[in-house]
């Protein structure tokens, strides 16, 4: 399809209690392009009655969607995978067109989020309980797992389609219903999404999503309602504390995954050629718009001038520009804001002695876009060592030791993600269980997989989203005493 036809073909009210509705008074706002600056289109912009009419859908349906089979709600999971899928090409040139990451990797993105309703298609037939014999012989103990409740789903800019299914993909297995609100930079994914779950045999009311300029008041009434249960969002460690404090009212189930500050560490002993390889994969993902981006490079000094002129001459090859153009690798960022964050950083860490090997500016023309930037010598105190860039900037700085680079590397308020590059089997070990973060990347750039827990320590968030445990963030363990 073209990029006309592909934005005409999602639908762009609110989806509630299965039906496409306008929001009240049929307000709209624009969705751009942060390639050209263009707007694509227009979507309903949702007031606080709206998010309560979504919220009545997903009460209504709670009870008999909890009721269904799991085997039901594996189908409809199944389908939905299959219709991702089916639908890749299509679903990354939307995704391509509203966020601005290049193809190749919005392909890969709808393909990881197909991947998250395939593995909980298969979690939601296995759902557990127990039956135990009481110590005392006299009675029994039945323990059962029943779904949470009705939910509120809110999901980022940077992966709309991935983390959309990382939250919705278990909460249909679970059996529980849903809204959810998108990003206002990136609501045609969700809305893509939507429409492909209904297709999928999703019954009305179980998703419901709300689109908005206006976050807080839509989504802070449902959360202090009361009859949602739950809370799952991905997003900024700041707006994460706020919800908690609303969560805290009513006493909600909350699952948060945060910021992230993430050090990528490269030991003498380490395969360079591998470590070079996962700096670009950690760093460039997704523009470095992600919070598993390596933020800060600590590479050991009998190595570190080499891989520096390596990775600059890596990171100043990469092609930039519109994502939908062939071998583009460096796509815009977001928004002008985010352009202005990563300028206002690197000219931080420059003012305070940092050295630019390449890049380190804005690139002219319409559009979002940052050069890919490589700098060296760059000090502790600088904002981007504490900061997320969110951006394609790789701070480089040097240690001697692995207790200083331990140090470094946990000398953040964060702990999500942190990378390790060394040959020493001991060492990676001793490396790997002091470093203060839920999820290590051990001699390898990229960690993200529907099969494994995915979440933080810290102030990088609570509870944990994929894997094994991911169902568990939306269930509800009861115990039945049975007295013989």
């Amino acid at each position: 399809m073209s990029e006309t036809s592909v934005v005409e073909a999602v639908g762009k009210d609110l989806f509630i209690a299965g039906k496409w509705v306008p929001a009240t008074g049929g307000r709209t706002f624009g969705v751009e392009d942060p390639s050209t600056g263009r707007i694509l289109c227009e979507v309903a912009d949702a007031s606080p009655e709206d998010g309560m009419a979504a919220l009545d859908a997903a009460v209504a349906a709670q009870r008999e969607w909890a009721a269904t089979a799991p085997r039901q709600r594996s189908e409809i999971l199944r389908r939905a995978f299959e219709l991702l899928t089916a639908r890749n090409e299509d679903l990354a040139l939307l995704m391509t067109l509203e966020m601005g990451k290049p193809l190749a990797e919005a392909r890969g993105e709808i393909a990881y989020a197909a991947e998250f309703f395939r593995w909980f298609a298969e979690e939601a037939v296995r759902i557990d309980g127990g039956y135990e014999v009481a110590p005392n012989g006299n009675g029994r103990f039945v323990i059962t797992r029943q779904p949470v409740g009705p939910t509120l789903l809110i999901t980022p800019w940077n992966f709309p389609m991935a983390m959309g299914g990382r939250k919705i993909g278990p909460a249909i297995a679970a059996g529980c219903t849903m809204v959810v609100k998108p990003a206002e930079q990136t609501p045609l994914s969700m809305l893509a999404l939507a429409a492909i779950l209904a297709e999928a045999g999703l019954p009305d009311g179980v998703l419901n999503v709300l689109t908005t300029t206006d976050p807080g008041g839509v989504m802070e009434p449902l959360i202090r309602d009361g009859r949602a249960r739950k809370l799952s969002f991905t997003g900024s460690t700041s707006v994460g504390r706020r919800l908690l404090e609303q969560c805290a009212d009513k006493v909600l189930r909350t699952s948060m995954e945060l910021g992230g500050n993430a050090p990528f560490l490269v030991f003498a002993d380490a395969d360079l050629d591998a470590a070079i390889d996962g700096a670009m994969q950690a760093k460039m993902r997704n523009i470095g718009e992600a919070c598993t981006a390596a933020n800060r490079f600590y590479v050991q000094r009998g190595v570190a001038e080499e891989f520096a002129r390596r990775l600059a001459e890596r990171m100043s090859a990469l092609p930039v520009g519109r994502g939908t153009e062939p071998g583009v690798v460096v796509g815009p960022l977001i928004d002008g804001d985010a352009v202005e964050k990563v300028s206002t950083l690197v000219r931080d860490a420059t003012d305070r002695g940092a050295t630019v090997l390449t890049g380190g500016s804005t690139v002219d023309g319409p559009g979002h876009f940052y050069q890919a930037t490589v700098l060296t010598g760059v000090p502790a105190d600088a904002r981007m060592a504490g900061e997320e860039i969110f951006g394609p900037v790789a701070p480089i700085a040097v240690f001697d030791t692995e207790e200083e680079a331990v140090a470094a590397a946990n000398d953040t308020e964060y702990g999500l993600v942190s990378y390790v590059y060394t040959n020493d089997l001991k060492r990676a070990i001793r490396v790997s269980e002091n470093l203060e973060a839920g999820m290590i990347g051990l001699n390898q750039g990229i960690v993200s997989n529907p099969a494994a827990p995915f979440g933080g320590v810290k102030q990088s968030g609570l509870g944990r989203e994929g894997g094994r445990v991911g169902i568990e963030e939306f269930l509800e363990t009861k115990y039945i005493a049975v007295a013989l």
